[in-house]
């Protein structure tokens, strides 16, 4: 029996290589392979001792040769292939132990192209798809955490003992570990922001205790080759995540980084229900919840400042399912560790990636992510009135949180907190009638932000009925001209930015 072994994570492999040659295996590696199993004093053979050929090209050909590949591919059920490979003295082999570079790992955007290009593994993958082809025969080894078990099963039988499920399971797996390595690569290469082939490779970084409901098993997945930050957050205390709670906390990390003052957002089913600014993170906090403290019952909150004790014990306050922070002190943590139903999160400041992928019932969007790119200098008051300095300020703060509520979107903001928010309607008249509900007597001052044009008058009577004083929208409605002046009949100050900002 033979087994060939080449491997760059080397997590087990003397373990591996030591039981393997108890159990009258013959070895067959490659240089650094070789090297780690040769030191623990395994014997084993050097690849080229069985092609008859040194490496070639600086070690680009070492495994690309018949006496390789014919062992690996050959058909035992076949008399023909066992007598083929007789014939020209080579052997089969029935164990191919093989992981590859970590390319993310190894290579990023500025590493220079000849160093990248010399890092691609070619005989690995080769390796590995040779063996998970001929899986009914060979055996393909991409995990060290596969090890045991199936050395267990060599133990007790050889290699026929390896059940046909299990070889099955194997060379999926193999196939899968080649199918990231190549998407890493082609990320690596790619020079189109949206090719005609965008391989994607999922890694699974969480088991979750659920995905949308109870009964629906779940797991969360990293793009590999793609910025990822979620796989990045440590959970500090509480129960395990579930789906709702990485989307709603995702969703309030983001809003939460679009300010660089001290700032609190509460999120509940995906929307943001409380978003406020403050003097220090405890103020912005108390500001968040008192937008709307109905909504933030079981919500998330998500703070751009380290936690401090009094600003956990506010949070212990209420009855939350998340807190997600940029750090906390060992104090505040006990403090939320004690409310048993509650999870603490610790994650890294959120980076927009350059591309965003969604699915959509199995299809997938890639789109890049919806920052602005029009600068406040560039927005136009429409209106003979122009807005007040208080007003300016809370119209950037509501532009800023608009486009994180479901469309149709509104909010309504005063003194760089929401009052009201309104989102998810499938009309804009009902997003400010929702909103202004939600307000109440405090829509009275406040400026409202639309994500989308206003296709009538009547939400701008609406809003100047209730007391708001300024609009910001993007404008673009063939009744804009009727939109402005219902603004300048009510003495409402309007700006138009331009942008729209749809979210489904």
């Amino acid at each position: 029996m033979r087994a060939l072994l080449s491997v760059f994570d080397k997590t087990g492999l003397h373990r591996l290589a030591e039981q393997l040659a108890s159990l009258g295996w013959e070895l067959v590696s490659t240089g650094g392979t070789a090297r780690a199993i040769r030191e623990h004093g395994i014997p084993v053979r050097e690849v080229h001792e069985l092609t008859g050929f040194p490496h070639l090209l600086h070690g680009r050909v070492k495994t690309l040769h018949p006496a390789i590949h014919a062992g690996i591919l050959a058909r035992h059920d076949r008399p023909e292939d066992l007598a083929e490979l007789r014939q020209h003295g080579f052997a089969p082999i029935e164990l191919v132990v093989v992981n590859l570079y970590p390319f993310d790992r190894q290579v990023t955007a500025e590493t220079p192209e000849d160093e990248a290009i010399e890092l691609i593994d070619i005989g690995g993958p080769a390796l590995l798809r040779a063996a998970a082809k001929n899986y009914q025969w060979v055996l393909p080894l991409v995990d060290p955490n596969d090890y045991e078990r199936v050395v267990s099963l060599l133990a007790a039988g050889g290699p026929r003992s390896v059940p046909a499920t299990m070889r099955r399971e194997l060379a999926a797996k193999a196939f899968a570990h080649v199918a990231s390595y190549d998407a890493h690569i082609a990320a690596y290469l790619r020079t189109e922001p949206f090719p005609e082939l965008l391989p994607l490779a999922l890694q699974r970084i969480r088991l979750l205790r659920y995905g949308e409901n109870p009964h629906q098993a779940a797991a969360l997945y990293r793009i590999l080759g793609f910025p990822s930050q979620i796989d990045r957050w440590r959970t500090a205390g509480g129960l395990d995540l579930s789906y709702n709670n990485v989307l709603d906390a995702s969703i309030a990390w983001q809003l939460v980084h679009r300010f660089a003052e001290p700032a609190a957002v509460i999120v509940k089913h995906a929307a943001p229900c409380g978003v406020a600014l403050g003097g220090t993170i405890e103020e912005a906090f108390s500001r968040a919840f008192d937008a709307d403290p109905v909504s933030a019952f079981g919500g998330i909150v998500a703070v751009n400042r380290p936690v401090d004790a009094t600003t956990a014990r506010a949070i212990a306050q209420h009855l939350f399912d998340l807190v997600i922070v940029p750090a906390i002190d060992e104090e505040a943590a006990d403090g939320l560790r004690r409310r048993k139903a509650l999870r603490l999160v610790i994650a890294p400041e959120w980076v927009d990636p350059p591309l965003s992928v969604r699915s959509i019932a199995n299809v997938v969007l890639a789109q890049v992510p919806d920052v602005s790119a029009r600068a406040p200098d560039t927005w136009r008051v429409v209106t003979s009135r122009q807005p007040s300095q208080r007003e300016w300020q809370d119209l950037a703060f509501s532009w800023t949180v608009v486009p994180f509520v479901y469309s149709n979107a509104v909010v309504l903001a005063r003194d760089r907190q929401t009052v009201g928010i309104g989102g998810g309607q499938p009309n804009r008249v009902d997003a400010v009638r929702l909103a202004i509900w939600r307000a109440g007597e405090r829509a009275r001052g406040a400026v409202l932000a639309s994500d989308a044009f206003f296709p009538f008058p009547d939400s701008i009577e609406l809003a100047a009925a209730a007391g708001i004083t300024a609009i910001i929208q993007p404008g673009g409605s063939r009744r804009d001209a009727e939109v402005i002046a219902a603004a300048e009949r009510a003495g409402l100050a309007m700006v138009l930015t331009d942008e729209r900002h749809f979210r489904h």
